[in-house]
């Protein structure tokens, strides 16, 4: 195992140092994908109109995308030993998770296939998944920053290993429930020979999500 990998791995985790501009604000992407999923709570709690869902929705997006440039600088990170990438790849599964909320569950605030309850059931889903998500990434902040000696190098890459695979599982969860919305949506507007304007909001069964 090679020595540096633990300090490698608190870099990619807390910062993003080498490549970063002055002025780019250093961000930790636990606290980042906590904010998102609080935002995201307060449309499963103060909702009941879909003006308010939407109103709190906007919080999620004015979140997300104040993180955004801390995803897409780490995804330009290339020269990382296989360990640390493992590490890389997990907190840019949660950046993913939280990606897929914003962008269909926006497209589904405009669809009129989905009243305002619904779409408070929706959020409830996605806020469900961001929690479990947001959790496996704390639980590797903790893995990776903590000088407990405990932990060998092998032990810690173990659990590094187990929560990647995790959140990877809840990836495709997301993935999943977004698909499985959009599909309600469609066969809605099928029934109304209204297809189009489903496959026009959310794209093709080529594109990402759907």
């Amino acid at each position: 195992m090679k020595n540096s990998i633990i300090t490698t791995v608190m870099v990619i985790v807390l910062a993003i140092t080498s490549f970063a501009k002055a002025q780019f604000v250093v961000t930790d992407p636990a606290n980042l994908a906590s904010g998102i999923l609080n935002s995201a709570n307060e449309i499963v709690q103060t909702s009941s109109t879909v003006s308010n869902v939407v109103k709190n929705f906007n919080e999620v997006k004015k979140v997300y995308e104040q993180g955004k440039e801390y995803y897409d600088k780490l995804k330009a990170v290339n020269n990382l030993v296989k360990d640390a990438r493992k590490v890389q790849q997990t907190v840019l599964l949660v950046g993913d998770v939280s990606e897929m909320y914003v962008n269909n569950f926006g497209k589904m605030l405009n669809d009129p296939n989905f009243n305002a309850q619904e779409l408070t059931a929706i959020a409830n889903g996605y806020s469900t998944l961001l929690n479990e998500s947001t959790e496996l990434l704390k639980e590797l902040k903790q893995i990776v920053t903590s000088t407990n000696l405990s932990l060998n190098d092998k032990e810690r890459m173990e659990i590094i290993d187990r929560v990647y695979k995790e959140v990877k599982d809840y990836h495709n969860l997301v993935r999943y429930y977004t698909n499985k919305n959009i599909s309600v949506s469609y066969l809605r507007a099928k029934k109304q020979n209204n297809a189009q304007r489903v496959l026009n909001l959310y794209g093709t069964v080529n594109q990402k999500y759907w």
